[in-house]
């Protein structure tokens, strides 16, 4: 009698936490566009060749960092799990790098920078 009372609390409270679970009644907010984790990937690294571009066309330091920003700014969408989060956190703190390089009208580090970042975020895309 013992064990069946143990095993239906158990099954109550995993029941009542997944029916009132966060994750379970997770919704965007109205007017928010939400995206997958491989379509955001691939907006980031449309950026980051936009901005790529941008430098090597001949972009003062402060037109590369309006370059740079959206790629900055779509990346916080990628969202999977902890590892391609992880993984995240490094390629945007190379995009950031790059930005401030940028701000310094150092843009030939600034372009190595987005490079390398764009290769860690193509690489997220094993990850997911």
């Amino acid at each position: 009698m013992k064990t069946l009372k143990t095993i239906l609390l158990s099954l109550f409270i995993a029941a009542s936490m997944g029916a009132v679970s966060t994750s379970a009644l997770a919704e965007t907010d109205a007017g928010r566009v939400t995206y997958k984790p491989a379509e955001a990937i691939d907006m980031v690294v449309a950026k980051i060749q936009t901005a790529i571009e941008g430098i090597s066309k001949g972009a003062s330091g402060e037109e590369a960092a309006a370059l740079i920003k959206p790629a900055i700014d779509l990346s916080k969408e990628i969202n999977a799990n902890d590892k391609v989060d992880n993984a995240r956190a490094k390629a945007n703190r190379k995009l950031k790098a790059a930005m401030s390089h940028a701000k310094e009208s150092a843009l030939q580090e600034s372009e190595a920078e987005l490079r390398d970042a764009k290769k860690d975020f193509e690489a997220l895309k094993g990850l997911i």
